[in-house]
């Protein structure tokens, strides 16, 4: 009973992979971005953006690039991980 519930987890989380490399690329866009743009010129929208007149206009949020980055590279190795072989429980028990 528990190894059904675990394959069908397993197919459930493979379903996941395309968006995690999909999530993965925005987020190492979105690192980039902070890391190469002033905070004055982000978008508004964007945590961190300041106006022009602020006397931190011209900081760059690089906390902000390195978690982008972690949680990038975080999608990356969750898809790498599930599009490995998929293990069966029949090949461990017939050795």
């Amino acid at each position: 009973m528990i190894y059904a519930s675990a394959a069908m987890s397993a197919g459930t989380l493979r379903k996941l992979v395309i968006p995690a490399i999909v999530l993965g690329v925005v987020l190492l866009v979105l690192a980039i971005v902070y890391f190469v743009t002033p905070a004055h010129s982000l978008p508004s929208f964007f945590p961190g953006h300041t106006s022009a007149s602020n006397a931190e206009a011209n900081h760059h949020h690089a906390k902000h690039g390195i978690a982008a980055l972690a949680l990038a590279l975080g999608c990356f190795a969750f898809a790498w991980f599930q599009t490995g072989p998929k293990t069966s429980s029949a090949a461990g028990s017939s050795a």
